[in-house]
């Protein structure tokens, strides 16, 4: 059961991590579109930062949990590399359960703080893009997350219960 969930973690991360890509793309073009419209033509393109600051948001947003599969993460484990196997089980568990409880409190913030958005009116400065759909989207990007850290979760609670390393 635990390798379905896998897959289907996977198979989700995968499609968000082409919405990233996508907008890493699209700010590799907008930025040599902006240089050499402001260099060769004297014309910069109107809200470049707007929407550049748009799709940074994207694409680090829809990149999270493929790179939480791929174990891409910055993690410093000297200490818990000296305890014994079962007691590094557990400290998994415990961090596997905290990182989830910090996502879920991170989407649900989101979802919040777009709504307000969303009342409010906000938008970019420069182009007048309304701010709440990229809250939302993020909030959307978040979940993937949250299911692969519940995915961990469970299968370090597995190894603590099997005494697996």
């Amino acid at each position: 059961m635990l390798e379905k969930f896998e897959r289907f973690n996977e198979t989700v991360s995968g499609w968000a991590q082409s919405i990233a890509f996508g907008a890493v793309l699209f700010m590799v073009a907008l930025t040599c579109i902006d240089v050499l419209g402001a260099k060769v033509f004297r014309l910069p393109v109107p809200g470049s930062l707007d929407m550049m600051m748009l799709a940074q948001l994207i694409a680090i947003c829809f990149a999270g949990a493929m790179t939480l599969i791929r174990d891409r993460h910055v993690s410093v484990e000297f200490f818990v590399m000296l305890l014994p196997r079962r007691a590094q089980a557990l400290i998994d568990c415990v961090v596997q359960l905290l990182c989830l409880c910090l996502f879920v409190l991170i989407v649900w913030r989101l979802f919040d703080h777009g709504y307000h958005l969303q009342t409010g009116g906000e938008q970019t400065p420069t182009i007048q893009v309304p701010v709440a759909p990229f809250s939302y989207a993020a909030a959307l990007a978040t979940v993937p997350v949250c299911l692969v850290l519940a995915q961990q979760l469970l299968g370090s609670i597995i190894r603590v219960v099997r005494n697996e390393p």
